[in-house]
């Protein structure tokens, strides 16, 4: 989401009548790439562009090439193939060794659905959201880059001629995955055609509780991962920074005030048992993907024998002692550790080393 926003926030200060954009997102991955489907890039006629699509090894013929899409006014679908040992495809020996496609998409400033604003619509919403797109489609059927942006409860769609059944059941397997995926379809008009439908996460929020030094770290690896950031403390504790970063501060007794949802990570570190003691059970209740509590395993034992009854040890979303096991010892080791671990909770992943994993990195849709 936080490239989302990076590209908004630039496609925002435009003038476009003088600087039209288009947009290159990856909307299917084979085999090994740096970027996963729904990778963007903003590309403006200037030449400067924001994103990213690759590791780096796509983008300059992909901005070129863009560039020709904006002229042209015309989206066109562009094929990365690394797979081969071709000398003369643009990629090989950078170390994709993958098979890449990326849509190229003109944007129409004058357009209220054009990607850009339908991606402003979800994060306005802050709700999980799913993109429909054409991504393959007979020449003449002009339809390619066409979109539809629905909600996760939304249970059926008319979109692009295919059968109503046909798209709930395929949007309810990525609803249910998180995941972005491709389906080729029959068309009721077009004939033969391939979607994408593509989950889009809302920002994570994190809830940092505490007012001490180290703060300050866990808000800062927050921020630079786009994290949307609350923080539950004494305001007179507080850096300037801290501010700064934080949607919202709040003191201890407004604690309840905060919404909590299954895209939000709490983190208790006040170093006050009471003050962690107290709000332990408030965010129980509220059930956030995460709640982590910083400190040993004894004083955790300690808390629970204070609170017989909650069910601490069968959440399935309370970790603690927070972090992951890095041998962290400074705030900003610490914070990295809890990061990576709430990383590792909201996509359902063990948080253990890629060497052990078998298989590529990421898995496929």
């Amino acid at each position: 989401m936080k490239e989302i926003r990076n590209i908004i926030q630039v496609y925002d200060s435009l003038d476009h009548s003088r600087e039209k954009v288009a947009l290159a997102s990856v909307v299917s991955v084979e085999d090994s790439s740096s970027r996963l489907v729904g990778a963007r890039l903003l590309v403006q006629t200037s030449g400067m562009c924001v994103g990213g699509i690759s590791g780096g090894c796509l983008e300059g013929d992909a901005l070129r090439r863009s560039q020709a899409a904006i002229y042209k006014n015309q989206p066109s679908l562009v094929v990365y193939d690394t797979m081969e040992d071709d000398r003369n495809q643009i990629g090989v020996g950078l170390g994709c060794n993958g098979r890449i496609e990326v849509l190229l998409t003109p944007i129409d400033a004058q357009d209220p659905n054009n990607e850009i604003e339908l991606l402003k619509k979800i994060q306005h919403a802050n709700l999980p959201s799913m993109l429909l797109k054409v991504i393959d489609a007979p020449e003449d059927a002009g339809i390619l880059g066409q979109l539809q942006l629905v909600s996760t409860d939304t249970a059926e769609a008319d979109f692009a001629g295919v059968e109503p059944n046909e798209l709930a059941g395929y949007m309810e397997e990525v609803r249910a995955k998180k995941t972005a995926k491709t389906y080729c379809c029959q068309s009721s008009v077009y004939g033969r055609i391939k979607i994408l439908i593509e989950f889009i996460r809302p920002e994570t929020r994190l809830v940092i509780a505490g007012d001490n030094y180290d703060v300050n770290a866990m808000a800062g690896i927050a921020a630079e991962l786009g994290w949307e950031i609350y923080v539950i403390g004494k305001a007179k504790k507080l850096s300037r920074q801290l501010f700064a970063q934080a949607k919202q501060v709040l003191d201890y007794e407004q604690a309840d005030q905060l919404d909590v949802n299954e895209y939000t990570a709490v983190v208790l570190m006040s170093h006050d048992y009471q003050k962690d003691l107290d709000l332990l059970p408030l965010f129980y209740f509220k059930q956030p993907a995460y709640l982590g509590l910083l400190g040993p395993k004894k004083r955790f034992l300690k808390m629970k024998n204070e609170l017989p009854d909650l069910q601490l040890d069968d959440t399935g979303f309370l970790f603690t002692p927070t972090g992951l096991e890095i041998g962290a010892e400074s705030p900003q080791e610490i914070a990295l550790s809890i990061a990576a671990e709430i990383v590792a909770a909201m996509r359902n992943k063990p948080g253990v080393p890629l060497r052990l994993k078998e298989g590529t990195i990421h898995e496929r849709g």
